[in-house]
């Protein structure tokens, strides 16, 4: 699942592509992916330009020049490609937006969704989102993790906890911080708690440098997206040897999500 990484290449690489360019049209093949019926979604968006694209956690926010604003979430499966006709993958689209020639098109969009809200919905819709990794302070995410008695797993997971980090993530912050993910946020010292913070800003930072875990790339050419995947050090590598002490990487399953850490450096 695209986790604030991904989306937030997304953003970058999708900026340069279409902000400030005019929707010409759309088409819909899975109208469950919309939250208004298909055709006043294509109504809605058809003439409208692109202002800007703004990431919130996990979701993309298309502003559009009617002030109204598409909500996109991926959820797992769901990834995005702009570009000709021609250049399109072999896949099913759930939604293509058309821009004169060139398209975006919505893939994997079977739990995923793109709403369509006025501005002043978009809140409302996104109110339950904890804080943003990027926007706390040390003694502000100590403050988060005082609310909150979980495993390092489920709690960094948790979007209402804290919002953009996923699977992959939470397992590359953990290992980075050498702290296991079955810990629990009572159980951290101050000063795990302060490795915790700074992995979880280093890891998430070079993620984003590197254009996040997922392979697909969002236009023909792009050489960023997907590009972190080669650099993950435990995520998906059961059974590899780790990059810190050789033991193997161990594969689990922690309260129902999958979890890779190596057993011997994190404790």
């Amino acid at each position: 699942m695209p986790e604030l990484p991904e989306m937030e290449t997304y953003r970058q690489q999708l900026s340069r592509c279409i902000q400030g360019k005019t929707i010409t049209g759309a088409e819909v093949t899975r109208p469950k992916s919309l939250n208004v019926e298909p055709e006043a979604f294509i109504r809605a968006v058809t003439g409208t330009r692109v202002l800007r694209l703004e990431r919130r956690a996990k979701h993309l926010l298309f502003h559009l020049s009617s002030e109204r604003v598409l909500v996109l979430h991926l959820m797992l499966g769901g990834w995005l490609f702009y570009g000709t006709d021609a250049e399109k993958p072999d896949r099913t689209f759930q939604i293509t937006l058309d821009f004169q020639g060139e398209h975006l098109y919505f893939i994997g969009l079977r739990l995923g969704y793109l709403h369509l809200h006025a501005q002043a919905e978009v809140e409302d819709d996104l109110q339950k989102l904890g804080p943003e990794p990027f926007t706390l302070g040390f003694a502000e995410f100590q403050k988060v993790l005082a609310s909150k008695r979980a495993n390092l797993k489920v709690a960094l997971t948790d979007q209402s906890f804290l919002s953009g980090i996923g699977n992959c993530y939470s397992d590359e912050i953990c290992f980075i911080a050498g702290l296991l993910p079955s810990r629990t946020l009572p159980s951290l010292s101050d000063e795990e708690q302060l490795r915790l913070f700074e992995a979880m800003g280093s890891v998430l930072r070079e993620a984003i440098q590197y254009g996040g875990y997922m392979a697909n790339p969002l236009f023909v050419g792009d050489s960023l997206t997907g590009g972190f995947d080669a650099k993950c050090r435990v995520y998906d590598r059961e059974g590899e040897p780790c990059v810190r002490c050789g033991q193997p990487i161990v594969f689990t399953e922690l309260s129902s999500r999958k979890c890779f850490y190596c057993a011997s450096c994190q404790s």
